[in-house]
């Protein structure tokens, strides 16, 4: 994943109360200054010392935030028509823990969870972290064959699904083909899996409405079987002996079906993380977020759940998946103070207000946020300030393999701070940008280069991955070990972060992340295409969108189009991977490389743009 108000804390790290809390703003410090008092003189920088790192797990702290908010709302699900306090939410995920242990989730255990922002996800989150299993959020428009590698690859033992996948702008889909996929006999009482032969339990969420005809399979738990509302679910978990530094989450950087890299994530890393967030957006637990993101992503999970649980705020889920009107409306009813997109959610939402589909009235609750995925155009941040009242958006940028965020801009940063950069480092947090040619050498401030980052913050490793964990998680003559995003960026004298590009080729669209080579191996399966390469290509709507470039010769039969490829490859991957445009070269062309044979793929991207404005597009 790729997502591009410090206050002083009392004694559970946080501030807790709007009124008579401490909300001063401690000073950012930064180190290799020149003479004038804190700037920088080369691209190294260090995030303040201050506060402390929370040196527990989740579970622990969350007991901390019910003991002190048990009554606050935690969780409201719109679609759902439920809400749950901090206490009620303890008391469900403690149910669940429960039901799930006694269906052989243990300490340690894979679980993937492919459900949309629902209660059951928020409630099924709590339950893993209490019992130390590990979370797999699983984006839930995955095909068959993705469910399929990632549960392999992490060797799962079980696996939280709904009945249907209901994802933005299309109708809910039904899984049970996925299940079927998955085990080829769902009459028995027991799971058999051929595919994944360590998955040992499926939980059903029915959210069809009885759409979905579930009856004739045994082998499926219900989760309703596994929840109740008994008065012993309010007594905490016998004690799992769990450490801060425990992998409590896993996260897939990539939907690549060979093998999907799974970064890492510790109690220690996420908690922090989500703390920090809700300090710089100066959460208190009367603040209301509504948070459209997906849970299964980063920006749902840590930025959204995680900060407000560790401020005792309370998050909104306007829908399963993003709806725009959904978000305009959740944030009229319950009065939000906070709203969360990407740059494509928020012109969503803002269509429908120019429109008169929503009326233009409600938002003056609001007055923060954060905007991440891809960079905000000034007219953009402009329109956020003046329709939705958001004065106090905060930027962001990270990594799934830097729980998320590493930078993040200030309530109160100028604006022109916010739309040039993606602000300073959070707490604890170490960045240098260095020399595309040599990683050792840290280059001059305003130079671009290549950023990376260390801390806390920094995954343990990609599951079963050495070789690429030892790509990106590079020890410098110190023995301190640096994760290079593959981002290219500056410094500022002053210390924010500017993000100026990619070395790598990633392609960010609307805020998801696209890997080329996925697209192109997929490709590469279609009839007569010799070969095939993917770039970016910019976009007012979403940032960027996906442009092919295939090398193809015509197989009997059918020719090949633009329609066809499209086709193929929404069947095979994701529909956000389905290319905009495509252009075809003869089977006698190839591709521009260099002197070692890699594409040049900047090439490629300036004759599509060449293409297109000749077209006219």
């Amino acid at each position: 994943m790729r997502i591009s108000s410090v206050s002083c804390r009392g004694p559970l790290r946080g501030p807790f109360l709007r009124n008579g809390s401490c909300l001063a703003r401690r000073p950012f410090l930064s180190v290799s200054w020149s003479g004038k008092r804190g700037l920088l003189t080369e691209s190294y920088s260090r995030g303040p010392l201050e506060p402390p790192l929370l040196e527990t797990t989740v579970g622990e702290h969350f007991a901390k935030i019910v003991n002190l908010h048990g009554d606050r709302p935690a969780v409201i699900c719109k679609h759902q028509n439920d809400r749950v306090t901090y206490a009620a939410l303890d008391a469900k995920s403690n149910s669940l823990a429960r039901g799930l242990e006694s269906i052989g989730v243990r300490t340690g255990d894979r679980v993937g969870v492919m459900l949309g922002n629902s209660m059951e996800h928020a409630i099924a989150t709590y339950a893993l972290f209490k019992l130390g299993a590990i979370l797999v959020p699983i984006n839930p428009s995955f095909n068959a064959t993705q469910v399929v590698s990632a549960l392999a690859h992490l060797e799962a033992s079980h696996l939280i699904l709904s009945a249907e996948s209901n994802l933005p702008r299309k109708d809910p889909r039904s899984n049970i083909p996925l299940l079927k996929h998955l085990v080829k006999d769902l009459s028995k009482p027991s799971i058999e899996s051929e595919v994944v032969p360590t998955l040992k339990g499926i939980v059903l969420v029915e959210n069809s409405s009885g759409r979905v005809n579930i009856s004739d399979f045994r082998g499926l738990t219900a989760y309703t079987s596994l929840v109740s509302d008994a008065p012993s679910d309010r007594i905490s978990l016998p004690p799992r002996h769990l450490s801060p530094t425990d992998i409590v989450n896993i996260q897939f950087t990539s939907g690549t079906t060979a093998m999907p890299k799974a970064a890492c994530l510790s109690h220690r890393s996420i908690l922090n993380n989500g703390s920090q967030i809700g300090d710089r957006m100066r959460l208190t637990p009367e603040d209301i977020v509504c948070c459209p993101p997906p849970l299964f992503h980063c920006f749902g999970s840590v930025l959204g759940y995680m900060a407000t649980a560790t401020h005792g705020a309370a998050i909104v889920f306007p829908a399963e998946s993003f709806n725009a009107r959904a978000s305009l409306q959740a944030v009229q009813e319950e009065k939000c103070t906070a709203l969360y997109g990407v740059p494509t959610m928020f012109l969503e939402e803002l269509s429908l207000l120019d429109d008169g589909e929503i009326p233009n009235e409600g938002f003056q609750y609001l007055r923060t946020g954060i905007a991440a995925g891809s960079s905000v155009p000034a007219e953009l941040m402009k329109r956020l300030h003046k329709v939705l009242n958001l004065t106090e958006l905060t930027i962001c940028y990270g990594m799934t393999e830097t729980s998320p965020v590493s930078a993040m801009t200030t309530t109160d940063d100028p604006i022109d701070k916010r739309i040039s950069s993606v602000g300073k480092l959070l707490p604890h947090v170490e960045a240098k940008v260095v020399s595309l040619e040599d990683r050792r050498q840290i280059v001059p401030i305003n130079v671009r280069g290549e950023l990376a980052v260390s801390g806390y913050l920094l995954m343990k490793e990609y599951w079963n991955d050495p070789v690429k964990t030892a790509e990106v998680m590079v020890a410098d003559e110190n023995g301190k070990v640096w994760m290079h995003t593959g981002d290219e960026a500056s410094m500022s004298p002053d210390g924010y972060i500017s993000i100026t590009g990619r070395v790598k080729d990633l392609i960010i669209r609307g805020g998801e992340n696209i890997h080329p080579l996925e697209i192109e191996n997929c490709l590469l399966s279609y009839p007569g295409v010799i070969n095939a390469s993917v770039v970016g290509i910019p976009d007012e709507r979403y940032g960027e969108v996906v442009a092919v470039f295939i090398i193809h010769r015509e197989p009997e039969g059918e020719l090949a189009t633009e329609e066809k490829i499209r086709q193929w490859v929404g069947q095979k991957l994701s529909n956000h991977l389905v290319p905009k445009y495509v252009f075809f070269l003869p089977s006698t062309d190839s591709f521009p490389k260099t002197a070692s044979g890699k594409v040049q793929k900047f090439k490629l991207r300036d004759v599509a743009l060449d293409i297109l404005e000749r077209r006219g597009t």
